[in-house]
């Protein structure tokens, strides 16, 4: 199997101090949480940004600041943006990290109920046009899947030329609105993938543990962090996504995986820099 690629989901969008009070939203904070699970064995940070008082912001300057933060303590991590945002932004607001063109960014596949009123809302003509303005960019395009249909989604936009191969997933699993966080669930998921594509599981809440262990021996890759979880385990808060990483870690060393650099990861996902 190849080394495994951890990724750290290190904020997010919803997750608030209230949640948890050490989830980050000032510079400072993300530069630390980044390097915390960079030190831990993380290869890439999957970054949402916050204004200091904890609101969401895709705004370009925000990113800019906070991605230089980041180089700052961990110079040759892989920083991965999101153009997912949160809930109610426009495409524009949304797009806006692009333009800083970092090496990878996500692309979510399909509409999702995020519950209650929420509606999480990418249509075909979105996922083209963001597909699109990362191939003009040369950003590689993790694509976001929170159900099997999204995979088809993918898989047909792929085929016309909307993203470019090979493909790399993100497999969200035990989202309300989504797929269930089920072994089963998962094996239905990794069987519908192409066999030259690369994907990454995040396991949501109670799910996050054992869903990362069946991607380590499926030979799949991990996302750990508080974007999809805030306790260690039952009752006990993370006092920073870090404590997940090592977690992963020491079960991969474990379960005999060697864990990717990130010089390791930019070859697996076919980065250049």
């Amino acid at each position: 199997m190849e080394k495994l690629i951890i990724t750290a989901a290190i904020c997010g969008a919803e997750v608030t101090k209230e949640h948890n009070p050490n989830v980050p939203y000032t510079v400072e904070e993300i530069r630390e949480e980044a390097r915390r699970a960079y030190e831990a064995g993380a290869s890439i940070i999957h970054l949402h940004v916050r204004e200091d008082d904890g609101t969401p912001t895709q705004s370009k300057e925000r990113y800019q600041v906070c991605m230089e933060a980041i180089r700052q303590v961990c110079p040759d991590v892989i920083i991965q943006p999101s153009t997912g945002g949160a809930v109610g932004m426009t495409v524009d607001e949304r797009l806006q990290p692009l333009e800083l063109h970092p090496e990878m960014a996500t692309l979510d596949c399909g509409t999702l109920n995020f519950g209650g009123d929420e509606i999480f809302v990418n249509t075909e003509n979105m996922i083209k046009d963001f597909g699109q303005r990362m191939m003009e960019r040369g950003i590689k395009p993790e694509c976001e899947v929170f159900d099997k249909s999204m995979i088809d989604m993918a898989l047909r936009l792929s085929k016309k030329g909307f993203i470019k191969e090979p493909l790399h997933f993100n497999l969200v699993m035990g989202v309300n609105g989504g797929i269930s966080g089920e072994p089963r669930d998962l094996l239905y998921l990794t069987e519908s993938l192409p066999k030259n594509a690369t994907y990454t599981v995040s396991g949501i809440g109670r799910h996050q543990l054992s869903l990362n262990t069946m991607a380590i021996l499926l030979g799949g890759h991990v996302r750990v962090g508080f974007e999809d979880n805030i306790y260690l385990r039952k009752g006990e808060l993370a006092e920073s996504s870090a404590d997940f990483v090592k977690r992963i870690v020491d079960l991969s060393v474990i379960l005999g995986r060697e864990i990717a650099t990130p010089k390791d990861a930019r070859r697996i996902l076919g980065l250049t820099k």
